[in-house]
């Protein structure tokens, strides 16, 4: 059994996904992120940066003690050795999938969810920030684009991966933040495919919930105002 301490945004969804995917059994525990439940110390215990989602595999493969698993790259991973799926075996295909998976990670991911908050969110509108990151995320866009035109198939290769669940989440936010995947032929192609997946559906369905007005609290738990305060940090 794996527990899922969860919430249901990009990050959350990858891990979502993967577990349908896979068809691990699997228990969600809610994390409220608006509330600022992603600074109590049970949660700090599992992740500690504070961040969702985590793990806790109750039934490791070296038969030990329960193990925790935090930062969603490190979560795929360990998912797919577990279970010998969505993560080739040979060198070179095990290569090209964690490079994309670490370029979700460090470019795709960040740079949205920067242009989302500041497009977005943000409670003052500073246009050179939305432009920086703006002309950030359009060259990734770019840079997806041409990695599955030269694929034809999925991003890391002819195979369905890890990579694909990693980028995937975040392309659901293109509508919000003001894109349109007509401007990159091959990820609407991919997007739609990807989609399309029974399983993917049921990921980004798990702790479906109605979105709310935001409060000054709520924003300040968000976007780590509070993390200073609730962590104890001098």
């Amino acid at each position: 059994m794996i527990d899922l301490h969860y919430a249901p945004t990009p990050n959350g969804w990858k891990i979502s996904i993967m577990l349908e995917e896979l068809g691990l059994p699997y228990r969600v525990v809610p994390v409220n992120i608006g509330a600022g439940e992603q600074f109590r110390p049970e949660f700090l215990a599992i992740s500690p940066n504070n961040r969702i989602p985590a793990i806790v595999d109750q039934e490791p493969a070296d038969g030990g003690e329960p193990f925790s698993i935090f930062e969603t790259g490190a979560i795929l991973i360990y998912l797919g050795e577990k279970t010998g799926r969505f993560l080739p075996s040979d060198l070179r295909g095990r290569s090209r999938v964690i490079q994309w998976v670490m370029w979700q990670m460090s470019g795709l991911g960040p740079m949205l969810g920067q242009h989302g908050h500041f497009f977005l969110y943000a409670p003052e509108k500073i246009p050179y920030a939305i432009q920086r990151y703006r002309d950030e995320a359009a060259r990734l866009y770019g840079v997806l684009d041409r990695q599955l035109a030269k694929t034809g198939h999925y991003v890391a290769g002819d195979e369905y991966t890890i990579a694909d669940i990693a980028c995937f989440p975040w392309t659901m936010t293109h509508k919000a933040q003001g894109f349109t995947l007509d401007d990159y032929p091959n990820v609407k192609r991919w997007f739609a495919e990807v989609r399309a997946r029974p399983q993917v559906q049921a990921g980004l369905a798990v702790g479906k919930m109605e979105r709310k007005p935001m409060d000054e609290e709520t924003r300040k738990n968000l976007f780590g105002q509070s993390a200073k305060e609730k962590l104890g940090k001098a």
